[in-house]
């Protein structure tokens, strides 16, 4: 009897360590019913040694009950998978997991145009550093904690990194079981910008629910244990909201077909200090939570949609799609975020057949047909510009400049700290700008792109405009040794600059000259010229 009652212990221990999903579909409750089946088919043989301790004899016949529970289990999670969730089987039901896929015409009508200020030139490899660093200045409190993982959003329509202090170790957490005093915010834009905030409103913030915390204070077994057995938790995603509070938004998801098929269904919206739990379906979602969608899941229906266009038995690989370097977290227009990836024939490397977008909110996904480079193809174009130098590329970050879609990615040393930054054209990855700050590059890349004669999007001559009138202030500034000229005109209240790349005419213009230029039409409060004709010197 005893033993049976070790085996009831043992179960309810492993429910509790291991939390299994309690619901069809999910294995891991029936692989710890099956291990304890074995260890009870053991137990009824009443095995025991003979005197000399060198035999093993066998007292009892097995119980029939515990033989059929074990073949039932055992098919439960072979069989039936194979029955339910085969992919032969169901092809077209993963096939269209991902669900309508729109059709896009450019992607640059999806990305919104951008100002030279809001382009991140942070990542989360050089958000970590800096996190490490400001914590690092304070060390009483690096004796403690340790970052967590640092997820990208829109807070006041800025963009951040933010990261939760946690615990790092068991007595850390257990002298100090209210929580750890707050998290990091780095600007994904300005990496001076960094902030370890300790209280709102005065108010001293305590992460008491965290992953890696000990027995309720673990985010997922808090979850669990408080009505959430029996659905599927996907991405644990530390966030703020607008007024700073901290929050764990973690994606609930069923299984649409068997054993798989993986869909998001919602959010639960956990208080990181106090607990509390709020569950979200999609629509009714607050608006500061950036995702719902899970990474993992939309970049396995997007695999499931492109590699069974064609049906599960084409050997061919006829018309077979894949994604390129995963998921990466854009902003589109109206401030909404969406999941981009380059789309690749199967068995290409380098060139991409186009460009989808997926609402990380809704799941509205648009493919945009088109040829160009992928992210690896464009990350090996900005470091061949510097080859001598060895800078890695962080992961490109496409952007609409000038309406020409385009790669933006830093280039960093050894010690992942950003030397140069890079602008790759995505419909040609030969077209490459580089630069020691980012007006630097972005004249690089537009001077690359106008000598490519405007091959690869001659739509975007829409928004370029010329102008003949007067110089009324001119001023040169050196960067990183590279001369700018900035300048105003009579009649167009806006600054322009431009260097010598453009128009050697540029160092012996004065004010009053008669001049014409031309430049794109932008969000720039400081306009590039592309072309810059000083008429006193025709």
């Amino acid at each position: 009897m005893k033993k049976y009652l070790l085996v009831v212990i043992l179960f309810f221990l492993l429910i509790y360590l291991v939390m299994p999903v309690l619901n069809y579909g999910f294995y891991s409750v029936s692989i710890i019913v099956l291990v304890l089946l074995f260890f009870l088919f053991l137990f009824s043989l009443g095995i025991t040694t003979d005197k000399a301790g060198k035999k093993f004899i066998v007292n009892h016949k097995p119980k029939k009950w515990i033989l059929l529970a074990m073949a039932v289990v055992l098919g439960y999670i072979t069989v039936l998978p194979l029955i339910t969730s085969a992919t032969f089987l169901y092809t077209s039901k993963y096939q269209k997991m991902i669900g309508e896929v729109k059709r896009g015409n450019e992607i640059s009508k999806h990305i919104a145009p951008i100002s030279m200020d809001k382009i991140r030139v942070v990542d989360q490899e050089l958000a970590y550093l800096l996190g490490e660093k400001i914590i690092g200045s304070q060390p009483a409190l690096g004796s403690q904690i340790q970052l967590g993982r640092f997820s990208i959003q829109k807070v006041k329509n800025e963009l951040f990194w933010v990261a939760p202090l946690l615990h790092s170790g068991f007595f850390k957490w257990f002298n100090n079981q209210e929580g750890t005093p707050g998290y990091v915010m780095v600007s994904a834009t300005n990496e001076r910008d960094v902030r370890l905030v300790e209280a709102i409103d005065n108010k001293p913030l305590k992460i008491k629910y965290q992953p890696g915390a000990y027995f309720q204070s673990d985010i997922h077994r808090h979850v669990y244990f408080n009505g959430y057995a029996s659905i599927g938790l996907e991405d644990f995603v530390f966030e703020i909201d607008e007024n700073g509070k901290p929050y764990w938004v973690i994606s609930t998801y069923q299984k649409k077909i068997g054993f798989s098929g993986k869909d998001a269904t919602g959010v639960l919206v956990v208080d990181a200090q106090t607990g509390a739990i709020q569950q979200h379906a999609i629509a009714d979602t607050p608006a500061w939570v950036d995702r719902i969608q899970p990474a993992v899941i939309i970049e396995e229906q997007l695999n499931d949609w492109g590699e069974l266009i064609n049906g599960y038995w084409n050997f061919s690989n006829r018309d077979k799609l894949q994604i390129t370097e995963g998921l990466t977290l854009v902003y589109g227009k109206n401030d909404r975020s969406y999941w981009y990836t380059g789309l690749t024939s199967v068995g290409s490397d380098e060139s991409a057949v186009g460009f989808v977008l997926v609402d990380t909110r809704t799941k509205e996904t648009t493919f945009y047909k088109q040829s160009g480079a992928t992210e690896y193809a464009a990350q090996q174009s900005a470091e061949g510009k510097v080859q001598e130098k060895g800078y890695r590329a962080s992961l490109p970050i496409p952007y609409n400049i000038n309406n020409i879609p385009t790669y933006v990615m830093t280039l960093k040393d050894d010690g992942g700290l950003v030397k140069m930054y890079a602008m790759v054209a995505i419909n040609d990855y030969t077209i490459v700008g580089v630069g020691n700050s980012m007006r630097e590059t972005l004249t690089a890349f537009k001077s690359a792109y106008n000598s490519s004669g405007n091959k690869i999007n001659p739509s975007t001559t829409e928004a370029k405009k010329s102008i003949k009138s007067v110089i009324t202030r001119i001023q040169n500034d050196v960067k990183n040794g590279n001369s700018f000229y900035y300048f105003t005109i009579k009649d167009y209240p806006r600054i322009f600059v431009g260097s010598t790349q453009v128009s050697g005419e540029l160092p012996i213009t004065v004010v009053g000259d008669s001049v014409e230029i031309s430049f794109d039409i932008d969000e720039e409060k400081i306009i590039d010229v592309t072309r810059f004709d000083n008429k006193a010197y025709q």
